[in-house]
């Protein structure tokens, strides 16, 4: 028993070899992070910007219709894109459901009045219900070439594009023009305002990019979509966006928001995803394994060697309670032959204890609670208990 009690302390080797994989593992999601984020920066860095030269940049875009002799301006705050829009302005909302509900509500009051062109890209469901009323988004497809199947000008003239993304469900009251059909559902939804402008909504940005600007008819459609006026302003909703938006229900000074308003509703269902990930993680990770195997060992072990191997399985799952049965068990199985008590009864208090106290008569110990007791508090009381078993055994052998 001393053998395998000074055998609990682990040294640094043992030490480095249990923390080396969680280490390992650590240094995989720091390195995973650095390069995600070196990706990230590089490659959607001002992703549909029209100032960007990037492969997500719109810069090819507007140099067009620059040509075409529309100019392009671009704001990122809410109270610049209600104050710009207009009869001859395009307005072009590059994230729509980056908005709160308060700023999408104020945006569509204003684009409905202004007898202008307002461009939706990509509006799922957060932002449809204000944005474009009578329309709500169904499940995305992936990004394909699609034919027109409508009468719209803009896509007749236009021909096959790179469309797909988000579809839509229109009404039957709502006066629309759909396009672009994906599984049956439009991915280019043009509707009529009230005031002689109208709302397009585009599935993907894809016609936008550029470099998919050059391919099929994405560049007439971009063109005619956002050429339609002399203006066309491009709305980048920025997270550092200070205007209050109409978000009406803030009675707090000065229109303040909370925290939760703050967050685009895409981070919301981020985080979502990664709970449920880190459940089903909980879930894989606890799976049982199933009953133990019993297998004929290959070479004959040492007895010390086991002992010693059950031992430290014991310590470091601190299964006191069960180092302690295991250590009764086996001295009541030994000390029951010696006082005369059949095998069968050993651990039988009723049994057993009458028997050791007729041998013990000079003893002053608690044989019931040595043999019989409660688990040990820590693991020196685990130690003394293995030691005062050893003594009692001797005890009774030499009585």
């Amino acid at each position: 028993m001393t053998a395998t009690g000074t055998s609990l302390s682990p040294g640094g080797r043992q030490v480095w070899a249990r923390a080396r994989g969680v280490l390992l593992v650590l240094a995989l999601v720091v390195v995973a992070g650095i390069a995600l984020a070196l990706a990230r920066s590089t490659e959607h860095h001002g992703r549909l910007d029209p100032r960007s030269a990037d492969r997500n940049g719109s810069r090819a875009v507007a140099e067009l219709l620059k040509d075409h002799g529309v100019s392009t301006r671009v704001v990122t705050s809410l109270d610049e894109a209600v104050a710009a829009a207009g009869p001859q302005v395009t307005l072009l909302v590059a994230g729509p459901d980056l908005l709160t509900d308060g700023r999408q509500t104020a945006l569509r009051e204003r684009t409905a009045t202004a007898g202008g062109r307002t461009v939706l890209v990509a509006p799922g469901w957060p932002s449809t219900a204000a944005l474009a009323p009578g329309v709500t988004a169904d499940f995305p497809s992936g990004s394909e070439v699609l034919e027109p199947g409508c009468t719209l000008p803009e896509a007749v003239r236009a021909g096959s594009v790179r469309l797909g993304g988000e579809r839509y469900e229109v009404g039957d009251a709502v006066d629309a023009e759909t396009c672009y059909a994906s599984d049956g559902l439009p991915t280019l939804v043009r509707l009529n305002d009230p005031a002689g402008g109208d709302t397009v909504l585009l599935g993907s940005p894809d016609i936008l990019f550029n470099h998919r600007l050059a391919e099929d008819g994405n560049a007439s459609l971009a063109l005619q979509l956002l050429g339609s006026r002399e203006h066309l302003v491009w709305y980048l909703p920025s997270p550092a966006d200070s205007s209050p938006g109409g978000d009406g229900d803030t009675d707090a000074p000065g229109g303040e928001q909370s925290f939760f308003d703050l967050i685009p509703s895409g981070w919301l269902w981020g985080a979502l995803q990664l709970v449920v990930a880190g459940v089903l993680a909980a879930i894989w990770r606890g799976r049982r394994l199933g009953p133990l195997v019993m297998e004929r060992l290959p070479v004959a072990i040492r007895a010390s060697e086991t002992t010693e191997g059950r031992a430290r399985l014991y310590h470091r799952a601190h299964a006191r309670d069960r180092a302690s049965a295991v250590l009764r068990s086996a001295a009541r199985t030994r000390l029951a032959p010696l006082v005369g008590v059949p095998t069968r009864q050993a651990h039988s208090a009723d049994a057993l204890l009458p028997a050791l106290s007729a041998r013990l008569v000079d003893s002053q110990r608690d044989v019931r609670e040595l043999l019989f007791g409660t688990t040990p508090a820590d693991d020196a009381e685990l130690v003394r208990l293995a030691d005062q078993l050893d003594a009692l055994e001797r005890e009774v052998r030499t009585s």
